[in-house]
């Protein structure tokens, strides 16, 4: 069974940094890309960042693009989130999702939520002004 466990969300001031973590299990994980998305109180759930396990290729959405870097760790099947500079825009629950790419990078559908197959629960990240 497939599973996607985020942590590390939590309260933090403007301008501060924190780092998400999503721990992946029960799937072959060289086939899928994992994203992070997030949703803002009252919003849709929108693309943040995303990332090909097999060769590592990332993407940014254009307002994650130099504040925000994903990750991934082999060894201990995680993918992070680090994120920096944050403002309270930035509050939202992020979630990760696994997309089958075949192992190929995500393409043009990267940021659309039919394109994921599996998904977390959430963690809630709030920034205070």
């Amino acid at each position: 069974e497939a599973r996607l466990v985020e942590s590390g969300g939590g309260l933090v001031q403007a301008g501060g940094s924190l780092r998400l973590a999503c721990a992946l299990s029960g799937f072959n994980f060289d086939n899928y890309a994992i994203g992070w998305f997030r949703q803002a109180p009252g919003k849709g759930r929108r693309g943040v960042s995303c990332i090909n396990w097999r060769d590592g290729a990332t993407h940014y959405a254009d307002f994650a693009e130099g504040r925000f870097a994903i990750s991934r760790d082999n060894a201990i099947n995680t993918v992070y989130l680090q994120m920096s500079n944050l403002t309270p825009e930035d509050t939202a629950i992020y979630f990760c999702a696994a997309a089958f790419t075949g192992g190929h990078p995500p393409g043009r559908t990267r940021w659309a939520e039919s394109t994921y197959d599996y998904w977390g629960t959430g963690t809630q990240v709030t920034v205070s002004s």
